[in-house]
């Protein structure tokens, strides 16, 4: 097996980016095409607009090929937004969303940040578990309708 390198996301990085957020929130959400459009324009917005002192995107490679994502940008001063956060089902179950959660919030640390917030769905179980063992409280639950389905959106906080 080979070693699992975290490396600063690029713009050549977008393409499949997008595309595994459509394919997997598709497949495993029913997600409708809107959801690719979204992460299509955040990418783009982190592309022009980033301060890379206070916000940083990874890509997780294993080898030639990428396994996931995990993105740390501003939301307020003291307020980091975790974004993006992904998995290829080939990757999950290894201990690799441990470590980039923790590559993420060490970083939004060192770059002077007081807080860490995320949002995302009740159906994430997997990822849900994993903020809340690494001390995210929810602190806000809301059904909705987004992506052509049905949803409980979730926002979890934490002290850094």
């Amino acid at each position: 097996m080979t070693e699992i390198a975290l490396h600063p996301y690029t713009p050549d990085d977008r393409p499949w980016l997008v595309a595994q957020h459509a394919l997997l929130y598709g497949r495993e959400e029913g997600f409708d095409a809107s959801f690719g459009a979204l992460v299509a324009e955040i990418l783009e917005a982190f592309e022009a607009d980033h301060d890379p002192e206070c916000e940083r995107g990874w890509i997780a490679w294993e080898g030639e090929t990428p396994l996931g994502s995990i993105f740390c940008v501003r939301a307020d001063a003291e307020t980091a937004k975790l974004r993006l956060f992904l998995l290829v089902p080939e990757a999950r179950g290894r201990g690799l969303g441990q470590r980039m959660l923790e590559a993420c919030m060490g970083f939004a640390r060192e770059a002077g940040y007081r807080r860490m917030s995320l949002w995302t769905h009740e159906s994430h179980r997997a990822a849900c578990a994993l903020y809340a063992r690494n001390g995210f409280a929810l602190v806000r639950s809301e059904p909705c309708h987004s992506f052509g389905v049905d949803l409980v959106e979730q926002g979890w906080e934490r002290a850094l």
